[in-house]
């Protein structure tokens, strides 16, 4: 049995002690490895269950919400605010229709864990609210989550709004989607898709390091 399906075994029993319990077994490894070689892998096994009817919406739920526990208690080692009031801005959200947040939710956490400040606004947010925030708090960096394939026709409407802002941010694409279609073909005006967390740190660093020397010069 793999590490990830063990952890699933976990999350639909519904014990929030016993999944920290598990996760506590790997305190040498950083929050991007517990996430992406952990977490990651149990809630795609989860959703498999699910698709294959092998387990109810309510116990999918279950789940869901037990790790939601899980990332939020590894969040919580990195929760000081950041003092810089310069710091690069990031908003996260789910397409509308889009109810699987708990990728989103790792995404931002790394955010955090590198200083950026952070707005996480979760599952389901229409277009009109979405562009209204980005207006009002002009963030460098939107990140978009998709997951099912029916809301695929929606994700060009996001990323084409977006261009139309005063400030040009940079948007992210990811999901469990992204192993299985050419977002590219689905998107509006080139967005950087994201198919792992480590590709996604790398991205952070870089963008930091950059940042950093345009301030310099």
């Amino acid at each position: 049995m793999s590490n990830g399906e063990e952890l699933a075994g976990i999350l639909l029993k519904g014990s929030v002690t016993d999944a920290w319990d598990y996760i506590e077994k790997y305190n040498h490894l950083s929050n991007l490895e517990i996430y992406q070689d952990i977490i990651t892998p149990a809630m795609i096994y989860v959703g498999q269950l699910w698709e294959n009817f092998e387990i109810t919406v309510a116990d999918e739920h279950l789940a869901s919400g037990v790790c939601d526990f899980i990332l939020a208690r590894l969040a919580s080692k990195y929760k000081s605010k950041s003092e810089d009031h310069d710091a690069p801005k990031a908003m996260f959200l789910c397409l509308e229709g889009e109810q699987h947040n708990v990728g989103l939710k790792m995404t931002a956490s790394l955010f955090e864990e590198k200083k950026w400040d952070v707005k996480f606004f979760g599952a389901n947010l229409p277009v009109q609210y979405a562009l209204k925030a980005a207006k009002e708090w002009e963030p460098d960096v939107i990140g978009l989550s998709v997951s099912i394939a029916t809301h695929l026709p929606k994700l060009k409407e996001y990323t084409e709004v977006f261009t139309y802002l005063p400030k040009k941010p940079t948007i992210l694409v990811g999901g469990r989607l992204t192993s299985m279609y050419n977002l590219q073909t689905f998107a509006a005006n080139n967005p950087l898709i994201i198919t792992n967390l480590y590709e996604l740190n790398e991205w952070i660093s870089n963008y930091q390091v950059e940042g950093r020397t345009n301030a310099i010069n």
